[in-house]
């Protein structure tokens, strides 16, 4: 299997528009493994798209509890259960991501219980363990390292960047977060720093149309890392490649890939990739 990081939705936020990105979920092919690092509102279609059997699902990973990273978490096993799913899936989250399974299991009791009947299927709820995490090591598992840093993303917190190390390779995933240089360190010289970003004149644009404005770019600007400083982290990290994911905003026709560009090459010069929906990225 082929090292490399799919990009399987690229939008900050849950909200989703006509013709536009979904939100954030990526899928990471690493020492043999699939990875699925958050769960946004589409992940199981973008896994579909990308040529993944779901009934093959056994590793996901999420780095914390805002909707727009977890909200698909129950129906991708699901999903992957009616596709045929009947072997093990571990779960990573953090502190309440068992909540989020067992809820969702309690809410789904009737078609549960109905498919194990009627279908002869195993039951689902005995495939699935989820393992909470906190800051430092998370798996070491057959050459597969996975660990976590403790990350800036107010009101959360918890909230993890994630590492993922085998054969040689790094990613580190930023999560969601404000301007951490922490971060820097714990992404040294990753091959691939996969970064959230806000840009400063789409912020402005989406606050104008936002009924409640004045407080959404309060809250966004305390807990997310505008695209200037997101450069600044990879600089100081010495990664390898940038690539831009978590876009806010993802979906303003006016805000293009040239202007995120723009903003990061104020203070970095290395390989960058402004992150969109269904973007494959080797590793090799």
């Amino acid at each position: 299997m082929t090292a490399r990081l799919t990009l399987l939705g690229t939008k900050g936020g849950p909200a989703i528009r006509p013709g536009g990105p979904s939100p954030t979920s990526s899928l990471l092919d690493l020492a043999g493994r699939r990875l699925v690092v958050d769960c946004g509102l589409g992940v199981a279609r973008g896994l579909v798209e990308t040529g993944m059997k779901l009934s093959e699902l056994d590793l996901v990973f999420i780095t914390h509890l805002h909707s727009d990273h977890v909200l698909e978490l129950g129906p991708l096993i699901h999903t992957a259960w009616t596709a045929g799913l009947n072997t093990p899936v571990k779960v990573y989250g953090p502190v309440g991501t068992a909540d989020v399974w067992l809820h969702f299991c309690a809410s789904l009791a009737y078609d549960i219980e109905t498919r194990i009947d009627d279908e002869g299927r195993p039951d689902i709820r005995e495939l699935v363990t989820v393992l909470e995490y906190g800051e430092g090591g998370v798996l070491a598992e057959d050459g597969l390292t996975v660990s976590a840093l403790r990350v800036d993303h107010p009101p959360v917190t918890d909230c993890f960047a994630l590492k993922f190390e085998a054969d040689g390779k790094s990613v580190v995933f930023s999560a969601d977060t404000a301007f951490f240089p922490p971060l820097a360190e714990f992404a040294r010289s990753a091959d691939i720093l996969v970064h959230e970003a806000l840009h400063p004149e789409g912020l402005e644009r989406l606050v104008a149309r936002t009924g409640n404005g004045a407080r959404l770019r309060q809250h966004l600007t305390a807990s997310h890392t505008f695209a200037e400083d997101v450069g600044r982290i990879a600089s100081q990290a010495n990664t390898a490649h940038l690539v831009l994911h978590h876009l806010v905003p993802a979906d303003d026709p006016e805000i293009t890939a040239r202007d995120w560009s723009r903003e990061v090459r104020k203070t970095w010069s290395g390989e960058l990739t402004i992150g969109s929906d269904g973007l494959v990225i080797p590793l090799d």
